[in-house]
């Protein structure tokens, strides 16, 4: 498995600047002929509360589990929870973990068919299994998904403590399916465990969206790969943020390594590519010096994979230093689009119309001038735009509850920017 990492910036700063920003582009080719170099453990969390019963969902949630299962490789361990007031193993045995086979396979399949909805929602103590379940298999990849049709019904701060006991420790795709869960409860989850959030507004599409995340988690072949960060005497990192392919802020999981370094969690990884926006602040310096800001590592235990240096040299040259890095003015203009969009929902929310048009006609003009047509399409469906070039919008009076909860789901995934300068 091999790995490059390549910084787009302008290095050159105007005298008294002491910000650095670099995108980091790391590419890996995933393991020779996609073999993992670690064992994996794969667990699916299915939501069982009696609001499952409505719509047919928990049918079309049996469907999604059976589906997924279907999609992991002979040897992965595994194991299936039914989520209600408490948690449930539902397959294997309890405490155990499966091992995947054709027979396993099918066994877990007749399980599933058994799973009735009834109870509460308890997500605090459904993660707090699999965490458990996870821990008999240390260094394995380790994955989840979670499905869910409602509000989490545990104590006030009980689902933080879990989340901040658990983090680092396998990561977590959550899916909502209907309207009637909170996109903030499952954003929480996904962005402690480095997973994914999304709507699956009709349950007779869960099987494909099941099946696409077990697919994507079959791909990984390496456990758990790490940004490191080393910058000089009187240097600090400002933030670390995944830009692509959506935007997660990863500054608050520095783990400090040794006295001049960090490291920040990236996941498993398999054959992909993600860009990571790097922030440094510096000493200022005079016309014609030059410094290291910072050398980002991509590691894996003690293993240096790839390395790349990014740099300030102070200038008194106008053009050089005001010269506009494309990847980094892209990047910075998409995780904008994903705080105006966040800031014009929860305005709108609260009937503030006017800041809701404000940030939705910000939002249209960024997602335009940056050709992410997906997000521009979503607005759409909220908002009437009129010319997202000027970013004149006009709030829609009806909008469906499944539209405006895409937009807030979908709203940090992000386009990446060509090459060319």
């Amino acid at each position: 498995m091999t790995y490059t990492a390549e910084a787009f910036q302008n290095e050159f700063l105007p005298l008294g600047a002491t910000e650095v920003n670099a995108i980091v582009t790391v590419t890996s080719t995933g393991a020779e002929g996609g073999r993992r170099t670690w064992g994996a453990t794969e667990i699916i969390i299915v939501d069982a509360s009696g609001s499952m019963q409505a719509d047919g969902r928990i049918g079309a949630a049996r469907q999604a589990a059976k589906a997924a299962v279907d999609c992991i490789d002979d040897g992965v361990h595994f194991a299936i929870i039914a989520g209600v007031g408490t948690a449930q193993q539902l397959f294997p045995d309890p405490g155990q973990l499966a091992v995947a086979s054709p027979a396993t396979r099918a066994a877990a399949s007749a399980a599933v068919d058994r799973l009735q909805a009834s109870g509460g929602t308890a997500m605090g103590a459904w993660l707090l299994l699999a965490a458990q379940l996870f821990a008999q298999r240390p260094g394995d990849i380790a994955h989840a998904i979670l499905l869910t049709d409602g509000d989490n019904g545990e104590r006030q701060g009980y689902l933080e403590s879990v989340l901040t006991s658990i983090a680092g420790k396998f990561t977590c795709d959550c899916r909502g399916v209907g309207t009637d869960w909170k996109v903030s409860e499952l954003r929480k989850i996904a962005s402690a465990m480095l997973g994914t959030v999304d709507i699956v507004a009709r349950p007779a599409d869960l099987a494909a969206a099941f099946q696409r995340m077990m697919t994507a988690a079959m791909g990984k072949t390496s456990a758990d790969v790490q940004l490191k960060v080393w910058t000089p005497v009187n240097s600090t990192v400002r933030f670390v943020k995944q830009v692509e392919p959506e935007v997660t802020d990863l500054t608050g999981r520095r783990v400090a390594d040794g006295a001049r370094a960090a490291r920040y969690p990236l996941g498993a990884w398999g054959s992909e590519s993600r860009d990571y926006h790097i922030c440094v602040d510096v000493p200022a310096g005079a016309a014609g010096d030059e410094m290291l800001a910072a050398r980002i590592s991509i590691v894996e235990g003690d293993t240096v994979h790839a390395q790349s240096l990014v740099r300030a040299v102070w200038t008194e040259d106008t053009a050089l230093s005001t010269r506009i890095n494309r990847q980094v003015a892209h990047y910075t203009g998409q995780a904008e689009l994903a705080d105006v969009i966040q800031a014009g929902l929860a305005a709108r929310d609260s009937g503030d119309e006017r800041t809701a048009t404000m940030k939705f006609g910000r939002a249209a003009q960024l997602a335009h001038s940056s050709g992410n047509t997906a997000t521009e399409e979503l607005l759409a469906k909220v908002v009437e735009i009129d010319d997202a070039v000027t970013g004149t919008v006009r709030l829609r009076r009806k909008v469906a509850a499944e539209d405006e909860m895409a937009l807030d789901t979908r709203s940090t995934k992000t386009v990446r920017v060509g090459r060319a300068q």
